[in-house]
């Protein structure tokens, strides 16, 4: 980066039992990381701009952390407010997902829905992503991380990727700033479920230390009020000391469900709702229910179970 310094503006919006966060770089060529559900962009970005005296119609940029429904679900409405102009980036693993909304059915029916005793769960996850995706969309620009993004006047995005949430979890940083966004690929202990949710626990724990030493952000950017192991959240912006202890804390939090994946027994015949994985619920204390979507306890439980490999933990 080698202009002046650009202003981060956080965009909340309200969605059942989660805040959904996005965040505005007021750039030369404006940028907004994540777009929240259907109704975000003219519900509430457009607003919230409007009183910061900038225009949503201004925004050249549009940044994907990952391709789940309540982080990609108005990007179609938000380009449209552009009229076309904005660029849409997401990395090439989760671009399925912007692409189709069959996608999530897809994900659904090969991940958690292999656990839930749910016959209408398909229809349920099809139903939302017709209430919450705005519309299908090709993006623009297709990222794998160690690209950057010109926004004009000397201020420069790179791309990092940080599988393991989803495969396609990037992080974006405004260089020079050390400003870094990340989705969700920073869990903590969980948001409203109580628990952290990743399908690649081996990649989510290497994308954590990647983060932690390398990125090592100045202010780190959450999307969603993650929690602290005693239940309080983090605010939108964490500081330099803030994002370390977040990132120690789902280190931690990923090492101990790794112990319970790693020594608990797999039953698939059991009638608990957290089964096949009731015995390591049981170990953690986790007593939250498994069934409440995103579900992030069988889906992180799967995929220890589904790789041995996984089960090494780190240390934080």
């Amino acid at each position: 980066m080698t202009g002046a310094p650009v202003a981060v503006h956080p965009l909340v919006s309200p969605w059942g039992r989660f805040g959904l966060y996005s965040f505005f770089i007021d750039a030369p060529e404006p940028a907004i990381v994540d777009t929240g559900i259907a109704t975000s962009p003219a519900g509430g970005m457009a607003p919230a701009l409007a009183a910061l005296g900038r225009r949503i119609e201004d925004v050249r940029w549009i940044l994907l952390t990952h391709g789940h429904i309540d982080h990609i679900g108005g990007a179609h409405a938000l380009r449209a407010l552009t009229g076309g102009r904005a660029k849409v980036v997401i990395h090439e693993a989760d671009a399925p997902f912007l692409r189709s909304r069959r996608a999530h059915v897809d994900e659904y029916l090969a991940g958690r829905g292999r656990h839930l005793r749910d016959p209408d769960g398909a229809a349920a996850v099809a139903a939302a992503g017709r209430a919450v995706i705005s519309g299908e969309l090709e993006p623009d620009l297709l990222v794998r991380g160690g690209e950057t993004l010109d926004l004009g006047g000397g201020t420069t995005v790179s791309v990092h990727a940080l599988p393991g949430h989803t495969a396609g979890s990037v992080a974006y940083r405004i260089d020079g700033q050390d400003d870094v966004f990340v989705g969700d690929a920073v869990q903590v202990h969980g948001a409203a479920n109580g628990f952290p949710g990743y399908t690649d626990p081996a990649g989510y724990r290497a994308s954590l230390t990647y983060l932690r030493d390398e990125l090592a952000p100045r202010r780190l950017y959450l999307g969603h009020p993650y929690r602290r192991a005693d239940g309080t959240p983090y605010g939108v912006e964490l500081d330099a000391a803030q994002a370390r202890e977040a990132i120690g804390q789902s280190l931690a939090a990923e090492a101990a469900v790794a112990e319970a994946a790693c020594l608990c027994a797999v039953r698939p015949d059991d009638d608990s709702p957290y089964a096949p994985f009731a015995a390591a619920a049981e170990r953690l204390g986790y007593t939250g229910d498994p069934t409440l979507e995103p579900a992030p306890f069988l889906t992180s439980l799967s995929g220890y179970h589904h790789d041995p490999h996984q089960h090494t933990g780190a240390t934080p």
